[in-house]
């Protein structure tokens, strides 16, 4: 995903009264979305693209957020808000319609999909006001702050969490986010990034948690044990009780994070959790990694960590560190590329990547922080590995079977009159167009397939829509190539049930006559 287009001047002049009354300005239909793509467990699952493809709203209040979720055409229509400016429980009302189901004393994302919100310009600040997330897919988060969230005491909102999830929720991602509280649950906070009652396929990347009892949980309960599926790359947990997080059940990949000042206890895997620990750094702290509070065992797999000036507690009934010398207790398998830094240079990499307004950078595995390139022809700056596109005529087509004839499709939208299967029919004079300026569709077998080239047709009339795109593997989420422009591509032979072509950026409308797979 990329940075949203600028609005246009004829759009933004139209709707200067909308945006006084209620703080909210329609741009123009036109795909925009938060910068860089989604990385780990997000990926999965069909991908988390949020509102990419849809229309842009601008909110300076939580009323206005909830406005623009009610505005769309139905609960799934993909919508980026853009939000600036400070969201408090004066300024954000409930909002009734068919495609929400808004509250006043948060944030509510229930029973919806295909959303980010971004924070743009100054900033967006989520005053003692949480996010709550619920019974909903495909949502990104990125470059806000929730500050201050109270589970008692006045304002209450979100149970006590700044970011919660509960009740089937898929495929969250979180980015460049500020997560802090002012105390612990004495003084009424509760959890900073809670997950729970089945909540899978979530990341928490590039954002800081600092200055509460508690950091975030996987499950409510010893019994809740239907969540996982959770990445946290490159966060700073700062001044933090316990919970960094607790993990009940299901699997987590944990890595390059830095932890400074965990009071307690910090990574608790516990209930037959997971835990992949990759190159983190730990400092000033206490019981960073094991299974507390429980006897019921958790597992987890090191390797490449720091541990400095940190101190470990006596095993006992319902404590069970794991060090002073942490060794792994069982294997995890990563469904997903990343490129991992040392965590000698962790601490450096996070101060400069992590939290809400720090431009968005990220890392690329060598120790130095990257821009996110806002380029949309360019390969994802958050995935190293993407290859470059195959240097293949796109005048030669491939030979032999199109394996694409007979195939299944799908895809993420279709613009009216058109049909995913329209790209896997052999006819040239049908095609599949994406709701908005971008979107995907993909071609997928019974069984296991090998590919190692595709050609992408556009119809007859519409030749050079299309400016840039990405082959992914849907069953693991590689990205097998990227390139500018329809035409062949090419990757080494991969066996795969299901091709994805996603368009990444095109003028105008894109329309694709056919995806035509091939095994050589």
């Amino acid at each position: 995903m990329r940075r949203p287009v600028a609005l246009r001047l004829q759009a933004a002049l139209g709707t200067l009264a909308l945006a006084a009354a209620t703080g909210v300005v329609l741009a123009m239909p036109e795909a925009a979305a938060a910068a860089g793509g989604a990385t780990g467990y997000a990926t999965q699952n069909g991908g988390t693209t949020g509102g990419a493809g849809g229309q842009t709203v601008r909110a300076t209040t939580g009323t206005a957020i909830h406005q623009a979720l009610c505005g769309r055409a139905d609960s799934t229509t993909p919508i980026t808000i853009e939000v600036e400016g400070t969201i408090n429980h004066g300024n954000t009302s409930k909002v009734s319609g068919d495609s929400c189901s808004t509250a006043a004393d948060k944030i509510e994302l229930k029973q919806i999909s295909n959303v980010t919100i971004v924070g743009v310009g100054s900033g967006a600040v989520f005053d003692q006001l949480g996010i709550h997330i619920r019974e909903s897919s495909n949502i990104i988060i990125q470059n806000v702050t929730v500050r201050n969230v109270k589970k008692s005491g006045s304002p209450t909102s979100n149970g006590g969490d700044a970011i919660g999830m509960e009740s089937g929720v898929r495929n969250v991602w979180v980015d460049h986010t500020t997560l802090e509280a002012s105390g612990g649950e004495s003084a009424g906070f509760d959890g900073l990034f809670d997950m729970k009652d089945n909540t899978q396929y979530v990341t928490l990347s590039y954002s800081v948690l600092r200055n509460s009892g508690r950091g975030g949980l996987i499950g409510s309960s010893e019994s809740d044990r239907s969540n996982g599926y959770v990445t946290f790359h490159h966060n700073k947990y700062e001044n933090i009780d316990s919970r960094t997080p607790l993990l009940r059940g299901g699997t987590s990949h944990i890595y390059n994070n830095h932890y400074a000042s965990l009071n307690e206890s910090g990574i608790n895997s516990r209930a037959g959790a997971k835990a992949k620990v990759d190159s983190n750094y730990f400092e000033d702290s206490k019981d960073v990694l094991g299974t507390f509070y429980t006897d019921q065992a958790g597992y987890w797999q090191v390797a490449g960590n720091i541990f400095d000036n940190v101190t470990w507690s006596e095993p006992g009934d319902d404590t069970n560190p794991a060090g002073p010398d942490p060794r792994s207790n069982t294997t995890v398998s990563i469904p997903y590329s990343y490129a991992l830094d040392d965590a000698s240079c962790v601490p450096a990499v996070v101060a400069a990547t992590a939290g809400a307004n720090k431009g968005l950078k990220v890392s690329d595995g060598s120790c130095a922080p990257q821009n996110t390139d806002p380029t949309p022809t360019d390969p994802d700056p958050t995935d190293p590995t993407e290859p470059s596109p195959d240097p293949t005529d796109p005048t030669d087509p491939p030979s032999g079977t199109n394996l694409s004839l007979g195939a299944g499709a799908d895809g993420s939208s279709k613009a009216s009159g058109t049909s995913y299967g329209n790209v896997r029919d052999g006819d040239p004079a049908t095609h599949w167009s994406p709701a908005g300026t971008t979107g995907s569709v993909s071609v997928k077998w019974p069984s296991p397939t090998t590919v190692s080239k595709v050609r992408v047709r556009e119809a007859a009339g519409s030749e050079g829509a299309i400016r840039s795109y990405r082959l992914v593997d849907h069953g693991t989420g590689r990205v097998l190539a990227t390139g500018t422009g329809a035409g062949v591509a090419g990757f080494p032979a991969v066996s795969l049930t299901k091709l994805t072509l996603e368009i990444t950026g095109a003028s105008g409308t894109p329309k694709v006559a056919e995806f035509e797979t091939y095994a050589g």
